[in-house]
């Protein structure tokens, strides 16, 4: 049993330094803003057409799926994606071209974000909409009491 468990938290670690490795080339090569304790899923698919146009704010954490979009080729748009401090990109989420995302927001799993999101706010749905106001969060988005 002790075993086992020395070895989950081997693995636990390695994922770790792989996500922080990750975080360190898409800002070193692809020019991406992301702040500090930022964790990427290692799914999370992000817009290396206009990789300077992504900017993720400390503490904040975007999930397996989701996606961030810098540019539009339909509309020929390169706008830039800004998410604020401490928010929770959910799975399977899109932020589209030109949204800034407040601190402390969570964006739940399969959200279509078009529009600006204020701070402290839990959006929903495709397009999504604010479903709560007023939230407080921890580091990548938790939920505080």
């Amino acid at each position: 049993m002790l075993w086992n468990r020395s070895i989950q938290n081997t693995l636990i670690n390695v994922r770790h330094l792989i996500i922080w490795l990750r975080n360190i080339y898409l800002k070193k090569l692809w020019g991406m803003s992301i702040g500090k304790d930022v964790r990427i899923s290692l799914k999370a698919n992000l817009d290396k057409t206009n990789p300077k146009g992504v900017k993720i704010g400390d503490g904040s954490y975007l999930a397996f799926g989701a996606t961030i979009l810098c540019h539009d080729m339909a509309r020929n748009i390169h706008k830039d994606v800004i998410i604020g401090k401490n928010c929770f990109i959910g799975a399977k989420s899109m932020i589209m071209p030109g949204v800034v995302i407040g601190d402390e927001v969570i964006v739940a799993a399969g959200a279509i974000v078009t529009k600006n999101v204020p701070s402290h706010t839990i959006v929903s749905g495709n397009p999504a909409k604010p479903i709560r106001e007023g939230i407080r969060t921890n580091k990548w988005g938790i939920l505080k009491d």
